[in-house]
């Protein structure tokens, strides 16, 4: 059984309620429903959690480490300010994901640039709510893969 991280950063919070027509009517709480249903199938534990304070998304992935076989990461707004966010994730020995519910490079210029990145071994873009799944389902199968 291993353990992995999903973090969400700041306004996630509002999900369903928050510009619906970027972000869709589904709630946090369904992305959480859906991510523990898959970790659940696979016999693996998961770290769900939300916060529009930079210093605990840190916090917690600092926490991840040595202890998460992987980590899922929507930085809302952090993404494009962030490299306190990066330097920890940095320091984070496994794999790392990005995830963006909306297509990032489809809209403002300003939310082309991620930091996180230039640390993702992926990034998930504009496939709504179901990029936490195929994130999480990712890191799940690379945990049966021969190193």
């Amino acid at each position: 059984m291993s353990l992995f991280t999903v973090l969400n950063g700041p306004n996630l919070n509002l999900l369903g309620q928050r510009q619906p027509e970027i972000y869709g009517y589904e709630t946090l709480a369904d992305i959480e429903a859906n991510c523990r249903a898959i970790a659940d199938a696979a016999g693996h534990e998961l770290f769900f959690a939300q916060s529009n304070r930079e210093y605990e998304l840190i916090d917690w992935i600092h926490e991840a480490r040595g202890k998460s076989s992987g980590i899922v990461i929507n930085p809302g707004a952090f993404t494009h300010t962030s490299v306190a966010i990066l330097d920890a994730l940095n320091a984070f020995e496994a794999p790392v994901i990005e995830v963006h519910i909306s297509n990032i490079h489809k809209r403002e210029v300003f939310r082309h640039h991620s930091y996180v990145s230039t640390r993702a071994e992926g990034m998930i873009a504009g496939l709504g709510i179901e990029g936490y799944e195929v994130a999480l389902r990712h890191l799940i199968n690379r945990l049966s893969r021969p190193s």
